[in-house]
């Protein structure tokens, strides 16, 4: 039998700003320089650990650096990506629905930590909310795996076509359609459809923007913003108007908060001078400009994922 090949995804050792000149430039605190260095070092000792697992398996792999994936994922029977959420993200941009990926949250969050420094600095690390894996069981998740007693779940994920243009990133956790300066007001009309029937009245907006979030991403910003969790197989889309001025009806105050259904979809135009798109997170970004139609729905190539699982039996 013909080993399995796989790709190693790796969050680089430098994310953290912990070199000497900014140390005595930015940092006074040496509690919190002494935090930095240990989350590069714990992420480093991570990465050195998964790469002797893998050495020992009956596996062929090929460790890529996140920043050094421009290509798309191919010839390869599953993904594993070592860092947190902002890797695997960063990974599915690449992959179809045809390979799987795991992620290994390689610097957890320490609650002691979080309780000892909370009254000097944010001592909060890696969430990883879809790593199924840490140091601790990456072994035994990698086994299950490869012995087929693990098995993928499907992910919902989001196309965007701008001015009726497919775009080549499908969104994993959310889409943030926003003026470039948050100061300013961003103008903007949507309305769901569903084929070539209206499911709202068209609404006119003026806001910090607007949010559309997978199942996956409902845990995020969402979240954070008063939306709320969604199943983690939901086929449904969550969208959410930011900090909109002034509803002028009743109707366009219902509606600026509310769920997609898989066959329905939200058709947008904007309506000021310039604007961004951005797609699960800041690293991801389309320009856009007055005139411009957006449409968004669940109508992407699912992803598969091995879960974590909490999140397998919810």
């Amino acid at each position: 039998m013909a080993k399995r090949r796989l790709l190693l995804l790796l969050k680089p050792f430098d994310i953290y700003p912990v070199g000497q000149h900014f140390c005595q430039s930015r940092i006074t605190n040496p509690k919190i320089f002494q935090f930095l260095d240990n989350r590069r070092k714990v992420h480093k000792e991570a990465v050195n650990f998964c790469q002797s697992i893998l050495q020992r398996k009956a596996v062929d792999w090929e460790p890529v650096l996140r920043a050094n994936l421009s290509q798309q994922i191919h010839n390869f029977d599953f993904v594993v990506t070592v860092g947190g959420d902002g890797t695997l993200l960063k990974a599915s941009h690449f992959m179809d629905d045809s390979i799987p990926v795991l992620g290994v949250n390689s610097d957890p969050t320490k609650v002691e930590e979080v309780e000892e420094f909370g009254d000097d600095f944010d001592a909060t690390r890696s969430t990883g909310y879809l790593c199924a894996a840490t140091m601790n069981n990456f072994e035994q998740v990698l086994d299950d795996i490869l012995d087929g007693r693990k098995q993928p779940s499907e992910l919902l994920r989001m196309s965007i076509r701008v001015n009726s243009q497919l775009l080549s990133t499908f969104a994993l956790n959310d889409i943030l359609v926003a003026h470039p300066c948050p100061a300013t007001v961003s103008r903007f009309s949507f309305r769901i459809t569903r084929g070539d029937k209206s499911s709202t009245p068209l609404v006119h907006c003026r806001s910090s923007g607007i949010r559309v979030s997978t199942a996956a991403g409902s845990t995020a910003a969402m979240l954070s913003a008063g939306g709320f969790e969604m199943p983690i197989l939901s086929q449904d889309l969550q969208y959410m108007v930011r900090e909109p001025i002034s509803p002028a009806t009743a109707v366009s105050s219902l509606t600026m908060h509310g769920t997609m259904k898989p066959d329905e979809a939200m058709e947008m135009t904007w309506s000021s001078e310039k604007g961004f798109l951005y797609i699960d997170g800041s690293n991801v970004v389309h320009s856009i400009q007055y005139g411009d139609t957006i449409q968004t729905s669940a109508a992407a190539p699912h992803l598969k994922v091995f879960l974590p699982d909490r999140l397998e039996s919810s």
